[in-house]
């Protein structure tokens, strides 16, 4: 697979992003937020974490942030030119992620597409992850919930793209860092477990140029537009 990243899906899907008004769902710490505004984009981002809305007010300070959850977007119908999920669907409750992308067709544009990119349940950094968080089940869940809603007709699929995602880390204590910090609950099993995740990071990860050791992450992206 390629080594490409999501800014390049997103940048081919619009050619012109500068303008472009744009929802980022599950925005977290505001990462995906600040690379779209530099481009000129008007973002606007949403996540129900009120802590890492700080966050992402700091690092993108010329988005616009709101506390919600994806399964109730709090925004007119056909508001955005576009939609995008990265790495946020699979933290959505299983209950409600297809209801979480039924709101995404709705407050996009008629044209407008709805890009989905999440992390697959495979490769040498979910070998890793898995020790602290097992995510195979939710990782499907968000995948089925998209293929579901294609079928169903509510989305048709514009392009499936998949790629290697490489994530380079000093050592584990860097690579557990960040970790905790995506999500803070994962502190105590990752303390718990740290030897296990040190032996597995030591036997899965790739020595960099830098120096660096380098994890795979298998990705998936689904560029699709609304039909219903």
């Amino acid at each position: 697979m390629p080594e490409i990243d999501a800014m390049s899906i997103i940048e081919a899907v619009f050619p012109e992003l500068s303008g472009r008004h744009i929802l980022d769902v599950g925005c977290g710490k505001g990462a995906l937020a600040r690379a779209l505004s530099v481009r000129g984009v008007r973002v606007v981002g949403v996540d129900p974490n009120g802590e890492a809305l700080k966050a992402a007010r700091q690092t993108a300070p010329t988005a616009e942030f709101y506390m919600a959850g994806a399964e109730a977007l709090p925004f007119a119908d056909r508001t955005f030119d576009g939609v995008i999920f990265l790495n946020s669907l699979h933290h959505v409750p299983e209950s409600v992620m297809r209801r979480a992308l039924l709101e995404a067709a709705r407050v996009v544009i008629s044209v407008g597409p709805v890009i989905v990119i999440e992390p697959l349940a495979e490769g040498s950094l979910f070998s890793v992850l898995r020790l602290v968080e097992d995510e195979t089940g939710v990782r499907a869940a968000a995948q089925e919930a998209v293929r579901e809603a294609l079928d169903d007709g509510t989305f048709g699929q514009l392009n499936r793209i998949e790629y290697l995602r490489y994530d380079r880390y000093t050592d584990v204590d860097e690579l557990l860092s960040h970790v905790i910090s995506v999500n803070p609950s994962r502190a105590e099993v990752a303390r718990e477990r740290r030897a296990e995740v040190e032996a597995a990071f030591l036997r899965c990860a790739q020595a960099a140029a830098d120096g660096r050791m380098t994890l795979e992450q298998p990705m998936r992206a689904h560029v699709m537009a609304v039909t219903v």
